[in-house]
């Protein structure tokens, strides 16, 4: 069975080379044996389009996930086709030292999620093949230290593919203040770790304009829908920054907080001043910017807000939020 599905995907990777326009289902049905052999030409007669259907939208990620880069065109009669340019799917040559080598093989270990390893690993194979020095070990150690970014949340992955091919999505969301989820629909930009927790950026097409969804309060499947994008999605750069401000990284004032002794180092890190109150508790000054709230409520009933009044207030919502479930 495993050597029948490289074969197929062989052949599929085939064509979408060797086209010089868009090829549409029903062409690449009707040209790959393992299709017609499995579901016959795609005349629509048969009764199995919907398993084909399956069977090509699978085949097409695995070739993507294998670094194939395929198009998806629509013709002028709206119908769909494929097709992988050459000069989409070259690298062109490639010189790497000793240092550049082991930086690359430093960030392939940073995953530790299979999929990503795999995709990784397979990455440095072709640098290898593209000029990747030969005496040079790039998963070899590098120092006593390695860098990790988990990821555990079940969203991650499928959108992930959702930022790479530009496809909408649909899935439930409950907000801190919320006490039950309701569906979002979203065009995703990017994807951002900060502070241990990872972030979807994109377009709300409810709300019609950009959000940032924390990934832990995605709740239940991803869901791919069609069409294309409605806005235009902006850089990495700006991305970035987008989520930094929605997570609270920059700090236009301040708050006064009372944290239990020997509790909340991250807070600890971040503040300006830190005073002891005796009986097990210490008052410190921290930056105020969008998103604390989230951030206190973490640390539950190590954390208590003094100011300003409105954090107190968002604080003590998100948590009566919580215990509602």
């Amino acid at each position: 069975m495993a050597i029948a599905k490289a074969e197929r995907l062989m052949n599929l990777a085939l064509c979408l080379l060797g086209t010089r326009r868009p090829l549409s289902k029903r062409e690449l049905r009707d040209s790959i044996e393992a299709y017609v052999e499995a579901f016959g030409p795609g005349n629509g007669a048969t009764g199995s389009d919907d398993s084909f259907n399956r069977m090509f939208e699978r085949d097409k990620d695995d070739l993507r996930e294998l670094g194939l880069v395929i198009e998806t065109v629509e013709n002028l009669d709206g119908e769909v086709g494929y097709l992988a340019r050459r000069d989409s799917n070259r690298l062109p040559p490639i010189t790497l030292d000793a240092e550049e080598a082991a930086a690359l093989g430093l960030a392939a270990k940073v995953w530790q999620q299979a999929r990503l390893a795999g995709a990784a690993s397979g990455a440095l194979q072709k640098l290898r093949a593209a000029g990747l020095p030969e005496d040079v070990d790039p998963y070899g150690s590098h120092g006593a230290l390695e860098p990790r970014i988990p990821v555990h949340e079940a969203a991650f992955e499928p959108l992930m593919l959702a930022c790479r091919d530009r496809r909408p999505v649909a899935f439930d969301y409950r907000k801190a203040t919320a006490a039950h989820p309701e569906q979002r629909h979203v065009e995703p930009w990017a994807l951002e770790c900060w502070r241990g927790h990872w972030y979807l950026a994109g377009w709300d097409r409810d709300r019609g304009a950009e959000r940032v969804f924390r990934l832990s309060r995605i709740t239940g499947k991803v869901r791919s829908r069609g069409g294309r994008y409605t806005a235009p999605v902006p850089d990495v750069v700006t991305v970035r920054e987008t989520v930094a401000s929605w997570a609270g990284e920059f700090a236009d004032r301040s708050a006064r907080i009372r944290l239990r002794a020997g509790a909340g180092y991250p807070l600890r890190a971040k503040a300006t001043s830190v005073r002891e109150l005796g009986d097990g508790w210490d008052e410190l000054e921290i930056p105020y910017g969008h998103g604390l709230d989230a951030w206190l409520v973490e640390f539950g009933p190590d954390v208590v807000v003094l100011e300003p009044a409105e954090l107190r207030a968002d604080v003590v919502d998100r948590l009566r939020a919580v215990a509602k479930g």
